[in-house]
């Protein structure tokens, strides 16, 4: 059965993953994406535009499922190996920003975890942000 997770990247570096067809998650460390296997459904959720930057953004930017058995190891650049795992990313979609999240019942709860970089959700709450998402869905004013 399909697992449903959050990871928490700046939006610069969720569209490198998004154009490569990859993941990335805390840093590049194994575990976390270890912990996601084939078919689960990963939800990016990005608290800035650039990682060193402090222009905050507050949204959730892209969303895929998970198409490899394991985490594999790339060069990125010298001296700086990171994992990463194979994603098969949603498009087109737009940004959905926390306010439009804010009143599901499990909000709070996941807010909370933001810091944390990488950790799963319900399937409720992936498919209610995931909605706000697609682009065929009218935005409320």
């Amino acid at each position: 059965m399909a697992k449903f997770w959050i990871g928490v990247v700046s939006k610069e570096h969720v569209l490198r993953g998004v154009e490569g067809g990859f993941c990335q998650v805390c840093h590049g460390k194994k575990g976390p994406l270890n912990r996601m296997k084939k078919g689960d459904y990963l939800l990016y959720y990005s608290p800035k535009y650039q990682l060193n930057s402090q222009e905050k953004l507050q949204a959730f930017t892209a969303v895929g499922k998970i198409i490899d058995d394991t985490a594999y190891q790339v060069e990125m650049f010298e001296g700086f190996f990171p994992f990463r795992r194979d994603v098969s990313y949603y498009q087109p979609i737009r940004d959905c920003l926390i306010e439009q999240v804010r009143l599901h019942p499990e909000w709070h709860q996941y807010a909370s975890q933001l810091r944390y970089g990488h950790f799963k959700i319900s399937k409720d709450f992936f498919l209610y942000v995931f909605e706000q998402m697609k682009l065929d869905n009218p935005v409320e004013t």
